[in-house]
């Protein structure tokens, strides 16, 4: 490939040449045309300058997301659309990654990092091949609209599962590393600009999200939706997207209150700002908070917001000229959105950028894919193993496999995905397992989400076999974002957590005609599931996400034993849809394992392993935290079992005396392990000021004194927990003083 890449940089190099002529950087010993090409200059100079010559009608046609070229400048085209979730998407080839819940499943934050390391190398590498071929369109630049850090707080939500869960400071931690990863470590450049998304206060329902008006306290507002944009922000995230929906009555692409003052002032963002696709028509469509086009435009670009994924922003200079909108106004919020162009060394001669040495034959590589698997098999969660059924020997002598996902690619995917030659079902990952001589037989039995026209008569096979395995659950058909899950009758949201019925009916057929032959159950999904019944009818159950293109060979490995799991949940799963509030309430109370009073059918952080962890020796470097100063946490974790495996050990706090609602549980660290068979070690967690701070009822972090209560166990510390086979928590009390 070494060749390819030298035809691209020498058009590249061609390409930047001909900005001599045009007004843009030569390379030869001439001095650059204009002052923003030279590259030795402070960067803000380099801005005032470039600011400086646009016309007001230049200005707007950079604060679309179709940027247009400005010839006279030697500045092409620049479209900043581009998806990156899980993998770069919509660009044609590229790795396929487990669906950011099934990522944040793996609790592994140095994963994570490498992933998106991964995804910004093919990205930067696709961009490279596409500046050569001069193609300059959607999704072939390098501003990606990722990560979605909204908060998971209610599984009806269908878009759930591009989160990183139910948890603020979960989201944050992974959500930092991922964008770490895409942006790179370059003192100058960005590998590639990540864009945190929607601020601030947006998780469905999604048929209302153009003209809903979420309701929140000031205390939920800090406790639950910011602290993931913090950290981002501390993490130096480029972008932020604002969602389409009204907070606590205002628009959040038209609302200085979010984006000046809470954004910008409060938390210290100081990248650009962009709308959701069209949120500016919104503001006066939909939440008619605005009377006309014009004002809605005026109103985005006086809270803050310099990019419209839209088409209303080329109306700026109308707005200017109506006195709406003064040019001042227009250069403050331009000026974050170039910063981001000139960071990207999109202004630079090619040579000077170390990314633009990033080869195409590093798309889809053996090592990228590779990495696949080893996140999904990191994210599937094992719920249960009635009598350690699992793993299975591979010299089974008759299998039945069915179930509607069993063969099916889809739920491979997720949703904003790229494309791959090699994605690997469920089947064709088990087929790649067994050993010959076996007796195997396929089918399909069910259908997704429907009745079967022609009820199923073979359920027979599971007493013909020795063990069933029934690939069940649900697809991004039946879930996410409303114009892409077509099967969902309630526009990409879930109002039933139910499995289908017509699968859930097909489970107890196999049952009864399996006898006491075991039947284990794979799920997919992005959301949490009513699986009750599904528990009592299976002897094993996993639960495997939408889980990238290696999920065939990632559920294979852990059904026989080649992988041991060590998926945790990163959000609750509740018994029943009726446990919980109602979906457009967006307080907290009764939400997440951190209000939740009803009991879970799973809890946030549970998973079993085909081993056995325990716990001991929980102990305090100080009997006191005094005047805020940081103490230490040591437990020591065990693995008693026969098998090497991973255990994510999990500290969290609880405020024990203060005056207002506290959470009952608070995740503030954790750590992934791995441990031998009867390895022994022992973990230091530090525990700082800021991680014994609460949240009054004014929204405002506090200090106080008083007891603490810090739980470290391999999951949410719930009598569930323990009753499901997680190892049992421990818990200690220290005293806090001012």
């Amino acid at each position: 490939m070494k060749w390819k890449y030298g035809i691209i940089v020498l058009l590249l190099f061609c390409f930047s040449g001909c900005f001599h002529e045009k007004g843009g950087t030569s390379h030869d010993e001439r001095a650059p045309a204009f002052p923003f090409l030279n590259q030795e200059l402070p960067l803000e100079l380099r801005l005032d300058d470039l600011i400086g010559r646009l016309t007001l009608e230049e200005k707007a046609s950079q604060m679309v997301y179709f940027s247009s070229a400005i010839p006279r400048l030697g500045i092409p085209a620049y479209n900043w659309w581009n998806e990156c979730l899980h993998g770069v998407a919509r660009a044609g080839e590229a790795t396929i990654f487990p669906q950011p819940i099934g990522m944040a499943a793996t609790f592994d934050e140095r994963l994570i990092f490498e992933i998106a390391g991964v995804i910004s190398d093919e990205a930067r590498a696709k961009y490279n091949l596409a500046v050569a071929k001069e193609r300059r369109g959607k999704y072939q630049g390098l501003t990606f609209w990722s990560p979605n850090i909204n908060i998971f707080r209610d599984p009806r939500w269908g878009r759930g599962m591009e989160t990183w869960g139910e948890d603020p400071y979960l989201t944050g931690v992974l959500a930092s590393a991922f964008v770490k990863g895409l942006q790179g470590d370059d003192p100058r450049y960005l590998k590639t600009a990540a864009c945190a998304k929607h601020f601030v206060v947006h998780s469905g329902p999604e048929k209302e999200r153009h003209r809903f008006n979420a309701v929140v306290s000031e205390r939920d507002m800090t406790e639950t939706y910011l602290p993931a944009f913090r950290a981002v922000v501390k993490a130096g995230v480029e972008g932020i997207m604002c969602a389409y929906n009204r907070t606590n009555d205002e628009p959040c692409c038209g609302s200085s209150r979010l984006l000046t003052t809470l954004l910008r002032e409060e938390l210290g963002f100081q990248g650009h700002l962009l709308t959701d696709c069209g949120a500016v028509n919104d503001i006066h469509l939909h939440h008619q908070y605005t009377t006309h086009a014009l004002e809605s435009v005026a109103l985005a670009v006086k809270s803050g917001v310099g990019l419209d994924c839209g088409v209303s922003f080329q109306l700026i200079p109308d707005a200017v000229k109506q006195g709406l909108l003064s040019e001042e106004e227009i250069d403050q919020v331009l000026r974050p959105l170039l910063t981001t162009r000139f960071r990207l060394g999109l202004f630079d001669p090619p040579a000077m950028n170390p990314y633009n040495a990033i080869p195409d034959s590093v798309i889809h590589c053996t090592q990228h894919k590779l990495l696949s698997r080893k996140a999904a098999v990191e994210s599937v969660v094992l719920l249960k193993n009635k009598n350690n059924i699992l793993p299975l020997p591979k010299d089974l002598r008759s299998v039945f496999i069915t179930g509607p996902i069993a063969a099916n690619a889809e739920v491979l995917l997720g949703n904003y995905y790229g494309m791959s030659d090699e994605l690997v079902t469920f089947l064709e990952g088990f087929i790649g397992k067994v050993e010959q001589g076996i007796s195997l037989r396929y089918w399909h039995g069910v259908l997704l989400n429907q009745p079967n026209i022609r009820p199923p008569k073979h359920t027979w096979f599971a007493r013909e076999h020795d063990l069933t395995i029934a690939f069940l659950g649900i697809s991004p058909l039946l879930e996410g974002e409303e114009e892409a899950a077509i099967a969902s009758p309630g526009d990409g949201d879930r109002f039933d957590l139910r499995l289908p019925e017509g699968q859930l009916n097909y489970l107890r057929k196999l049952r009864e005609s399996a006898g006491q032959k075991p039947i284990v159950v794979v799920l997919t999904g992005g959301s949490p599931q009513e699986l009750a019944e599904v528990h009592e009818l299976a002897d094993a159950v996993l639960f495997a996400w939408y889980p990238g293109e290696q999920g065939g060979n990632a559920v294979a490995d852990i059904l026989f034993g080649d992988a041991v799991p060590s998926g945790r949940l990163p959000v609750t799963f509740p018994m029943s849809l009726d446990d919980l509030p109602g979906f457009e309430d967006y307080g907290m109370e009764g939400r997440t394992y951190r209000y939740m009073q009803k009991d879970p059918m799973y809890p946030f952080g549970f998973g079993l392993s085909y081993t056995t962890f325990s716990y001991s020796d929980l102990r305090f470097s100080q009997e006191k935290m005094c005047d805020g100063e940081p103490f230490t946490v040591f437990v020591k974790v065990k693995n008693r079992g026969d098998k090497a495996g991973d255990e994510v050990v999990q500290l969290y706090v609880t405020e024990m005396e203060a005056p207002y609602r506290t959470p009952f549980y608070a995740l503030k660290a954790f750590k992934r392990i791995h441990l031998a068979p009867g390895e022994e070690k022992e973990l230091s967690f530090s525990v700082d000021r800021e991680m014994m701070e609460s949240v009054d009822e004014q929204g405002q972090l506090r200090f106080l004194p008083g007891y603490r209560k810090i739980t470290v166990g391999g999951s949410s510390p719930h009598p569930r927990s323990l009753e499901l086979g997680a190892p049992e928590c421990l818990e200690k009390m220290i005293l806090v003083e001012e």
